[in-house]
């Protein structure tokens, strides 16, 4: 039986020998790869499909004779292209997004064989780990600088850009599309079907109506969450995960963020103020940086992708291989009372 080819991602004389050609040639001053050490991060492999994030703490030895360490990572899937990723963080790259303390991670090649993108990491601990080991203080700073990076991102001047992942600019198709996980709610919990549909239907709704207002579009993360902001140093973050990011309204990283924010906090820190705060602080920080104001208009937008980024998790709940439907109802009826559905 032929073997899953990604295996050979795991295998340290294998990747030696990969990384001396696709790497050393980025780097003219490195002569040589003098160590390697493989982790897997990410390990969903079967039979003939895979889903991995793999990292490579990589020793270095440069010209002038001293040694140089990188963390490098391949993220790589066997059924979606991660090429998208790779040229977005390009474009990123290319209009200078990493300089400054608000940055992103270094990409540094696509390979077609693994249907993966090969980059040089951010080290450190993500917002949620701050969350989880309840620091205040290190949330507070983190989310602030959270703010001020999703601000910096929906500045910038899109022409030039490509629209990386055109099926997440709708809610409607967001992989895997509306349909695929209604049919899946309707043959594994029919009795939250119609509640799903109703909802889905409304947010859909919301979103097209702003966007047929409007030939503008945004750069966006598409995946706004606490687990993706990474604390670098004392004054510096980075956000990491770009397979999400495309051409939409800049409101869906707003309300994906405020939303997740406040479900992964209240679901470790049992004052509920914090939480409020919190989610004060990260939008007060995000419009002022921007120089907005919070109408109506983009009030109503944050709203709609706050409820999408719930139902989202509503449906997870109900489709995943040991359903929680108790734990997706208290969501529904969250959405439905703030919508007044």
């Amino acid at each position: 039986m032929r073997m899953n080819i990604i295996h050979q991602l795991y295998d340290e004389q294998f990747i030696a020998g990969y990384l001396k050609k696709r790497i050393l040639p980025l780097y003219p001053d490195f002569k040589r790869i003098k160590k390697i050490q493989t982790h897997g991060i990410k390990n969903n492999i079967w039979e003939r499909t895979y889903h991995v994030v793999v990292g490579y703490e990589t020793w270095f030895e440069t010209r002038a004779g001293k040694t140089k360490r990188l963390q490098l990572y391949c993220s790589a899937h066997s059924n979606e292209q991660r090429k998208n990723v790779y040229d977005a963080l390009k474009f990123l790259w290319s209009r200078s997004f990493s300089r400054g303390n608000l940055t992103i991670p270094h990409p540094l090649f696509y390979s077609q064989r693994f249907k993966g993108i090969f980059y040089r990491g951010i080290k450190g601990n993500n917002l949620y780990h701050y969350i989880r080991e309840k620091d205040i203080g290190e949330v507070q700073k983190i989310t602030r600088l959270a703010a001020l990076w999703f601000a910096k991102l929906h500045k910038l001047d899109t022409r030039g850009a490509r629209n990386f992942n055109r099926k997440n600019s709708l809610i409607e198709t967001t992989v895997p599309g509306a349909k695929h996980w209604l049919r899946s709610i309707a043959e594994r919990e029919p009795q939250f079907y119609d509640e799903a549909k109703q909802i889905f239907e409304h947010l859909n709704a919301a979103e097209k109506k702003f966007l047929r207002s409007t030939p503008r579009r945004w750069l966006i993360h598409g995946d706004a969450h606490p687990e993706n902001v990474v604390k670098i140093s004392e004054k510096k973050i980075g956000v990491i995960d770009f397979t999400d990011m495309c051409l939409g309204d800049f409101a869906r990283d707003i309300g994906s963020f405020l939303q997740q924010l406040d479900y992964m906090m209240r679901r470790h820190i049992p004052k509920k103020i914090l939480v409020t705060e919190m989610k004060k602080l990260f939008l007060e920080t995000y419009l002022a940086a921007r120089n907005l104001t919070l109408d109506e208009d983009l009030k109503g937008r944050i709203q709609t992708y706050y409820h999408w980024t719930a139902l989202r998790t509503v449906i997870f709940f109900l489709v995943k291989e040991h359903p929680e439907p108790e734990r997706a109802q208290e969501l529904i009826d969250d959405i439905k009372k703030d919508r007044e559905m």
